[in-house]
């Protein structure tokens, strides 16, 4: 008998048959893990897990719901009042810088308006009672003594960074105003 002539293409196809064929019986023999290879366990696919808020901050003054709040890196001091409720109608908001970023631990305080009668006359009188730091305006300050334009700008810029004086004596902070000088204004600003 002689042999059927096999071409290269049959060859290959036999041996390709073959190898599945072994590999199965392995496979089968092994206990279905390929002959003793550990198949692959799948691996958990983790999402990056929220970003907790970096920043807290205490919100007060006049404000519906005042309280600590957190806020992630960029917040602004509209996102904290809006946070808390948004400003009552007694609210001072022209007093604040609404655009300011937050900073961790930082007050945001929002003074209330003052009565008609307590702010200064058109004129430039000077107020019949002592001037808030926490809610003048650069006129208020500027007419203090010892205080031009330029320091009351200082002391507005201050309050926009940091919040609200808590004593007389943070006016130290401010660059231009040393120990002589908040002895002098004493019994004339509050915090």
């Amino acid at each position: 008998m002689s042999a059927l002539p096999v071409s290269r293409r049959q060859a290959i196809v036999v041996a390709l048959a073959l190898a599945v064929v072994v590999l199965l019986a392995a496979r089968w023999a092994g206990g279905g893990t390929g002959g003793g290879v550990p198949a692959a366990e799948p691996v958990p696919v983790r999402t990056a897990a929220p970003s907790r808020p970096k920043l807290v901050v205490d919100v007060t003054g006049a404000v519906r719901r005042p309280g600590l709040y957190r806020f992630p890196d960029g917040a602004r001091v509209a996102d904290a009042l809006q946070r808390a409720g948004g400003a009552t109608p007694k609210a001072n908001l022209p007093a604040i810088n609404l655009a300011a970023p937050l900073v961790d631990g930082q007050q945001v305080l929002v003074p209330r308006r003052e009565p008609v009668g307590a702010s200064p006359a058109a004129t430039g009188a000077a107020a019949a009672g002592p001037v808030s730091l926490s809610s003048a305006t650069l006129e208020q300050l500027d007419s203090l003594p010892g205080i031009g334009p330029v320091t009351a700008q200082k002391i507005i810029d201050y309050r926009t960074a940091h919040g609200a004086f808590r004593s007389v004596e943070d006016l130290d902070a401010v660059p231009g105003i040393g120990s002589g000088r908040i002895e002098q204004l004493k019994g004339l600003v509050t915090p």
